[in-house]
């Protein structure tokens, strides 16, 4: 069961109802929808010269396309259907006690590196999903069934409909052990999915789509229907088909899932806009950000840092490495990352000091990094960061994706690949941020104030050939600049600490102003790290 602690924007909204009807009803107003593709082939009896009544089936990719680009010309319903009223009414603990019985997985024949179980619906989870399962070609769906299910502590005075459906799905595989079958992979709520690498723990999430995210009017489109492609035997790969519907745009979804140390997800989507000017974010990834180094906005509590990612990592068009600091700001910020044809983004996790957190039980220092790399070209457009405010732990306030400048037009293809890691040090070959502090702007110890609308900023760097450069340290600059303001003084010094150095960069910026503020090192011409960048607004 994935840690289930931690509400969503997404998944409370989806409790208010902001998604859509299933694809097709029954006469019961059941969720389930043909598995099957649109229309059959037939297979030529060459001995006749005809066709025989044979149908050859198989269900792929294209069939998730076309009930994507139907679906998309059809009136959207954000009614839901009625749940029972003991399904609708339960609370957390009593929907966590329903757990699915491991002995009755699907998927798990001869061979199979692979299980399949599902979630039970209930409380923030009131929208049925088809889940089914395709074999030799054909897609069949799964039906609900009560024996599917331990209910533990929850209990119902008479049985549930037959037809009630489930809220999502899981994947588990041999990740840590090769006999035991972990949580590799989970579906649930609107289009959030979460998935491991060896050694991980659940933490932030990726989504199908953001549309018109940062806003007061951002829609949160659900993944409808599933189709998990049952793997060959020792296969350490599967293939998982969605079908996504929301107000705005419908869209088609291939997941090809490789478990390992370093789990990867390779994606392709097509889409369908239902209206114009929408504001797609393609391969979002959503976090938590509370407290860390960099922000002690709020301090009450004996743990020095609660997070789930730490920085946003860009890799732009020109080879630039550029690391964001994530932060809790007082109000809700978006940040946009301008480039004609982006190499890379992801949130990462880069602190990994389990005496920074001190949770025995969260173990923020285990949470995976995700990191998305286009396929082919997807053109000029923003990286775009989306800060809210947040007084809890409990709240993903993070936001990251791609927005394209240009309306994606129906039926346009997008790949890219997401990597689950607890190291991405390999990504950049420079220098890397490790630590970002802040503090006032004048010698430490020093009884004179320092100048009014004055911060000083501190950041360490570690890795590259940073070490080689600290046997000469005269030889390193830091290059610092700002969009408003003045930079007061900067300078650089060994940090043995991190095998790298330390530069400190004083800013004077007016009051009631915002400046973006840029620092990287060099020897001579050559850049030695990644650039860091963080907004400071002076108060």
């Amino acid at each position: 069961m994935p840690e289930l602690t931690r509400r969503t924007l997404a998944q409370y909204l989806l409790a208010q109802s902001v998604v859509a009807r299933p694809l097709l009803t029954g006469a019961a107003g059941t969720l389930f929808a043909s598995g099957a593709a649109a229309a059959p082939a037939f297979a030529q009896d060459a001995s006749q010269g005809g066709t025989s009544a044979k149908p050859v089936l198989k269900f792929e990719y294209d069939d998730v396309v076309h009930r994507a680009r139907e679906l998309s010309t059809a009136p959207y319903d954000p009614t839901p259907p009625a749940l029972p009223e003991p399904i609708a009414k339960l609370d957390f603990d009593a929907w966590r006690d329903i757990r699915f019985r491991p002995d009755k997985a699907f998927l798990n024949t001869p061979g199979s590196m692979f299980r399949l179980q599902l979630f039970h619906l209930g409380h923030l989870y009131h929208w049925p999903v088809t889940v089914n399962i395709v074999k030799d070609g054909m897609a069949t769906p799964i039906p609900y069934a009560a024996n599917l299910f331990d209910y533990g502590r929850t209990k119902f005075n008479k049985p549930l409909p037959i037809n009630l459906g489930f809220a999502g799905f899981r994947l588990h595989f041999p990740l840590n052990a090769p006999n035991v079958y972990d949580e590799v992979i989970a579906f649930l709520g609107a289009s959030y999915f979460r998935f491991l690498g060896r050694g991980q723990r659940y933490g932030m999430s990726a989504r199908g789509l953001t549309v018109d995210a940062g806003t007061s009017s951002e829609e949160f489109p659900i993944f409808r229907e599933f189709w998990i492609v049952a793997p060959p035997p020792d296969t350490a790969h599967v293939t998982i088909y969605a079908l996504l519907d929301g107000a705005s745009v419908t869209g088609a979804y291939r997941f090809d899932l490789y478990p390992g140390v370093d789990t990867a997800v390779e994606a392709t989507v097509t889409l369908f806009p239902r209206r114009a000017n929408a504001k797609f974010g393609l391969a979002p990834l959503t976090s938590m950000f509370f407290v860390g180094e960099n922000d002690h906005r709020i301090t009450d509590d004996f743990r020095r840092e609660l997070h789930d990612s730490d920085g946003l990592l860009l890799h732009s068009s020109t080879g630039e490495w550029i690391w964001r600091p994530l932060r809790n700001p007082p109000h809700a910020e978006v940040s946009s990352f301008q480039d004609k044809s982006m190499r890379g983004f992801g949130l990462l996790q880069r602190d990994r000091n389990f005496d920074h957190y001190q949770d025995l039980d969260l173990a923020y220092q285990l949470r995976p990094s995700y990191f998305v790399e286009p396929h082919n070209n997807w053109g000029q457009g923003t990286v775009e960061l989306v800060e809210l405010a947040t007084n809890d732990e409990a709240n993903d306030n993070i936001v990251a994706s791609f927005v394209s400048k240009d309306m994606p037009q129906p039926g346009r293809s997008f790949g890219y690949r997401i990597t689950s890691s607890l190291s991405f040090a390999k990504l950049s070959p420079n220098g890397r941020v490790v630590n970002t502090f802040q503090t006032s702007a004048h010698a430490l110890g020093s009884p004179e104030p320092a100048p009014a609308g004055s911060r000083r900023f501190i950041i360490d760097f570690s890795g590259g050939d940073l070490a080689y450069y600290a046997k000469d340290p005269h030889l390193v600059e830091v290059v610092a600049t700002t969009t408003q303001g003045r930079i007061l003084r900067s300078f650089v010094v060994p940090n043995r600490h991190v095998k790298g150095f330390r530069a400190i960069v004083d800013i004077d910026l007016a009051s009631g102003q915002s400046a973006d503020l840029r620092a990287f090192l060099r020897s001579g011409i050559r850049a030695l790290t990644e650039t860091w960048t963080y907004p400071w607004r002076a108060n």
